[in-house]
């Protein structure tokens, strides 16, 4: 049985991250990379040679998802790793951001991550490891970035719950939720810098994925990348979520 890495929005970013060091570390048949940009993913074999299988899937379209389900009941490989890096955000006031940019982050984020993991988990064993990518937003509402925050909400609570779910198989779930990530993302995000001004601390894609990689061995469900992060994090917990917004919309200087 083929054994492989299965990591999505692996043209860039925390999801190409992922297939640099995953493929240092593990041994696989075949890794495939998926994303909409095939030229991008032409890239990454010609770099990496024929370990990579190159698969071009829009999967905020349900047909990708049909599609990436096929060439499983075809190939029948023993999915050894699963990274569910597809997402974007868009940064803006609830009211004045497109509809369609509203759901397409929800198709996306969320949707498409919810049913690349259903899909693939028959193809998943004992040792499998799936890694979902969240957000420092999952941990709070997020003013200004109402729709991006409330889809890695979801990704944090359904990760942990069907990690929970899975505690006798063997197979571990984890969500990364790192803090500002200096990728491309924000090409797309920002558009009007005056929305978000301040960001306390960028990290690397390099930082991210080393350290969900090691959280990953620990067997931990949730991983935050930097100390002041998870600190952060810690007083998300303790503070009511009023009060945590309140000091979000001062430090982005919004009344």
């Amino acid at each position: 049985m083929m054994k492989i890495a299965v990591i999505t929005g692996a043209s860039s970013g925390m999801g190409r991250e992922f297939v640099s060091q995953l493929s240092r570390q593990q041994s696989f048949d075949e890794i495939w990379v998926i994303a909409r940009r095939i030229e991008r993913l032409n890239q990454i074999k010609e770099e990496m040679g024929d370990i990579i299988r190159p698969v071009a899937l829009d999967l905020a379209d349900e047909k990708g998802i049909e599609q990436y389900k096929a060439l499983l009941e075809k190939e029948k490989p023993e999915v050894a790793v699963l990274v569910n890096a597809s997402g974007y955000g868009k940064f803006e006031e609830f009211s004045k951001l497109q509809l369609d940019e509203q759901l397409g982050m929800i198709d996306l984020n969320a949707k498409s991550l919810t049913a690349m993991t259903y899909v693939t988990l028959p193809y998943l064993k004992k040792g499998s490891q799936v890694y979902q990518i969240g957000s420092l937003s999952s941990f709070q509402p997020v003013p200004y970035i109402a729709v991006y925050g409330a889809t890695k909400a979801y990704v944090l609570s359904f990760t942990r719950a069907v990690n929970s779910e899975l505690r006798h198989t063997g197979i571990k779930m984890m969500a990364v939720c790192p803090g500002w990530v200096k990728t491309e993302f924000f090409n797309r995000a920002v558009e009007d810098e005056g929305v978000i001004t301040y960001y306390n601390q960028f990290f690397t894609s390099e930082q991210v994925v080393k350290r969900a990689i090691q959280d990953m061995k620990k067997g931990k469900d949730v991983s935050v990348c930097g100390p002041m992060i998870r600190g952060q994090v810690l007083l998300t917990k303790l503070f009511p979520h009023k009060l945590v917004m309140k000091i979000w919309l001062k430090q982005q200087k919004k009344k």
